[in-house]
């Protein structure tokens, strides 16, 4: 079954700030994943993006999942994601695998980026783990339109887990890209010890993938690579939850008014019932749309998209409480 039978919607911005796109291409891209091309139905350019940025996929029954782009940044025709069946989740990717065909019309989010590529770095270091292979190919394809300097890396379990195989080794960049697979020979295994023991003059590091992955990386970096230096992207948050929420009160600078948020409830909610509407996606803390500035008070952080600089003075609402017992929220 399919999404919609609205096969001709204008890829222009919903009154909510929408793009109504169609699916051009889906086609299985690896055992698991499956890839598709979000085009307007009548070819206009689409709004730019950067490597390294996401939209938000707006499915049937109030799903709303969020997906890396993975092509050219200088594409302007569509916007190509992939997409992993998640056998645990709650229904977003099985959705995305049985029911959207190609022809059905769809809304997105314009595209964001939480995981930004610093373009003027002398050398980047790119690393994915499965699926998280989506915003690191497009970092790829823009260092390489640069002509900068990089290595990219690609793990997967086996080989029917390397998703757009064929796609890389076509690419400019091909020379530059070493696949790392769980079943293959020691040889060609990710040994992080070796690859981030020395960090080039001015070099960043970039990882996608899952969480495991992300944690051995960023636990290896940590050693002769800077903090500013270190991006990482997660597609879930796994990080464990204390064993008991504490209240706390919330103000807005603005105006003055302060509500108290329970043990359970998400600083969000509570806005969202005393009349303040605060954007939000993935409600997780991995996509940075609600991030806000904080003006006083400590925050319990408890997102995976801040950096340890924004999180002087930042934080994401829809998960992160508080350690103080009031926080002022730049509101």
């Amino acid at each position: 079954m399919a999404f919609s039978t609205n096969r001709l919607m204008p890829a222009t911005a919903a009154a909510d700030n929408r793009l109504r796109l169609q699916v051009a291409r889906k086609w299985t891209s690896a055992e698991g994943i499956v890839a598709l091309d979000l085009t307007a139905h009548d070819g206009a350019p689409l709004p730019a993006f950067t490597a390294g940025s996401h939209i938000d996929l707006f499915l049937p029954g109030g799903f709303t999942r969020q997906y890396s782009l993975r092509n050219d940044p200088r594409e302007r025709h569509r916007y190509a994601i992939g997409v992993l069946r998640e056998p645990g989740g709650r229904g977003g990717s099985a959705c995305v695998h049985d029911r959207l065909d190609i022809g059905d019309a769809v809304e997105t989010s314009r595209p964001r980026n939480a995981f930004e590529l610093d373009e003027a770095a002398p050398f980047s270091l790119l690393l994915a783990g499965g699926i998280g292979v989506t915003p690191i190919l497009a970092m790829a394809h823009r260092l390489s339109a640069l002509g900068r300097d990089f290595e990219f890396h690609y793990c997967a379990r086996n080989a029917d887990r390397l998703a757009f195989r064929d796609e890389i080794e076509a690419s400019p960049f091909a020379g530059k890209v070493r696949f790392h697979l769980d079943d293959g020979p020691e040889v060609q295994r990710l040994s992080l010890d070796r690859l981030l023991a020395y960090r080039p003059e001015g070099a960043h590091l970039y990882a996608c993938g899952p969480s495991g992955f992300l944690d051995a990386v960023m636990s290896k970096a940590k050693t002769g690579w800077p903090a500013d230096a270190v991006h990482r992207e997660y597609f879930a948050n796994s990080a464990p939850k204390p064993q008991a929420d504490q209240p706390f009160r919330i103000t807005l600078a603005s105006t003055g008014c302060s509500f108290d948020v329970a043990p359970g409830r998400s600083i969000v909610e509570v806005l969202a019932e005393n009349g303040i509407d605060i954007a939000v996606s993935c409600e997780q803390g991995i996509c940075g749309t609600c991030v806000t500035r904080v003006v006083s008070g400590e925050p319990d952080h408890r997102d995976l998209v801040l950096t340890d600089r924004q999180r002087a003075d930042h934080m994401t609402l829809c998960c992160s409480r508080a350690l103080s017992a009031e926080l002022i929220l730049d509101l």
